[in-house]
């Protein structure tokens, strides 16, 4: 499966737009329940003037506020922004921590979130889970867990180590654009030939049939 991957797509991109390090981490905690092209569409005029902590926090709750009122829960994390750059000034120099305890101690910073960081800015080999990584390595049989913590822990205990960190971009992209919630597109799927969801359609429709 994993081959599969690598030969389709070997280089694997974080689709949210930055151009540096304290970007990326405040995009990724203001793309929750938002999509990254509706961040991408609040941040980047600002990013590309270089956006970094000092400016969030000049700017504020209201000035960040009106920078990204566009995107989901706004209000909370404009708040969430000034203090997350706030804590990066004051405890990290101004720098984007490199260690999981560090990052999850930031405000507005989770697992989640912190995986993410690791893995994009810093390649270790994590894996964050979000709702697409866990829709599709559910339909593909590699898990049948109930939580995204108890996901990554039996995908982490599955994928090699070269693999890592781009199974967590793969498993993204298929889901966005491929194995969708509700449709899912499978005849545009390169891997249903071995996908255990595909062929329990596929026998379903097969049985349906057969009765008509």
């Amino acid at each position: 499966m994993f081959a599969r991957f690598e030969a389709h797509n070997p280089d694997p991109r974080c689709e949210l737009y930055y151009t540096s390090n304290f970007q990326l981490l405040l995009s990724v905690m203001l793309s929750a329940q938002t999509t990254d092209k509706a961040v991408n569409a609040a941040v980047r005029e600002a990013y590309d003037a270089g956006l970094g902590p000092d400016d969030v926090v000049r700017l504020g709750a209201d000035g960040m506020l009106k920078l990204i009122r566009r995107i989901g829960l706004a209000p909370t994390k404009a708040k969430r922004a000034v203090a997350l750059a706030t804590d990066i000034i004051e405890k990290h120099a101004g720098k984007v921590p490199g260690e999981r305890a560090a990052l999850e101690a930031l405000p507005g910073v989770g697992r989640k979130t912190a995986n993410v960081i690791l893995a994009e800015l810093f390649g270790a080999p994590t894996l964050a889970v979000d709702t697409h990584v866990f829709r599709v390595t559910r339909r593909l049989g590699l898990h049948n867990e109930k939580t995204p913590e108890a996901c990554e822990t039996k995908l982490m205990a599955q994928i090699d180590r070269k693999y890592l960190p781009r199974a967590h971009h793969w498993f993204i992209l298929l889901g966005r654009y491929t194995c969708k919630a509700l449709r899912p597109a499978c005849d545009q799927c390169y891997l249903a030939d071995i996908c255990p969801s595909f062929k329990a359609s596929v026998s379903k429709a097969a049985r349906t049939a057969a009765k008509h």
